[in-house]
């Protein structure tokens, strides 16, 4: 059975940073990993005839709350974490365009000679002929996280469903971290009201906000699983769908 709406006609997919990394090499971006989602990426968009945009986050690189701590100036660490994004960003739409997938970097911090300024309008007609575009630079502002930048890219362009794809082996929603708590259960369906209400750490709070506001569906599921994102775009019932 497959999940309502679905599939889906345009997404944004949200990838951390760190999901671009080794941890068995423990290279910052480890270019199979890369490699192995541009793959996906570029052959659900063919098979399925999604529409894709792609936030990337820089956990990776740099987090600014982890620079803030050290006594860095807030706003200053945060600039660092969305230049961070952009690298990742790069990284992503090279193994990309050698898939042969068009693939263009709009960042929300202008820097011309490395991608184009995000542009609503221009990035819904990239996507339209069939371009994926990747959102670098989160909202172009500090104290908001690249999981807010997600869920505004995603109700700015229209876009029919949230995709927060994980790492780390936590697979979906569970009422408890199953890395800790063996008796944590799956969710396979959540209300926004209930993830805010108990805390499920689901995805940034403000995120959640603002897809509930908006009425946009988050579907929360492992992007390290290959497959899992062909499986989610076609329907599958897999992971979490938040709504």
């Amino acid at each position: 059975m497959g999940r309502p709406g679905a599939p889906w006609r345009r997404v944004v997919l949200k990838i951390s940073g760190e999901a671009l990394a080794s941890e068995a090499a423990d290279e910052v971006i480890d270019g199979l990993v890369v490699e192995r989602l541009a793959r996906e990426i570029a052959e659900v968009r063919a098979e399925l005839g999604t529409q894709i945009a792609v936030v990337v986050g820089a956990g990776n690189i740099w987090r600014g709350a982890t620079g803030s701590a050290t006594g860095m100036d807030r706003t200053t660490a945060d600039y660092m974490g969305m230049l961070a994004t952009v690298i990742n960003a790069l990284a992503l739409r090279d193994a990309l365009e050698r898939q042969g997938q068009p693939t263009r970097v709009q960042t929300a911090i202008g820097m011309s000679e490395l991608a184009e300024p995000y542009i609503r309008l221009r990035a819904v007609r990239h996507l339209e002929k069939g371009r994926v575009v990747i959102f670098a630079a989160g909202t172009g502002n500090p104290f908001f996280t690249t999981d807010t930048a997600g869920a505004l890219r995603a109700v700015e362009i229209g876009a029919e469903v949230l995709l927060k794809g994980t790492h780390g082996g936590v697979d979906a929603v569970y009422t408890a971290d199953p890395r800790v708590d063996p008796d944590a259960r799956q969710i396979a369906e959540i209300q926004y009201s209930e993830v805010l209400d108990q805390d499920l750490r689901a995805m940034d709070l403000t995120a959640i906000t603002l897809c509930k506001e908006n009425s946009l569906p988050i579907l929360y599921f492992s992007i390290m699983q290959e497959g899992n994102l062909r499986r989610a775009l076609a329907g599958d019932r897999i992971g979490t769908l938040i709504h």
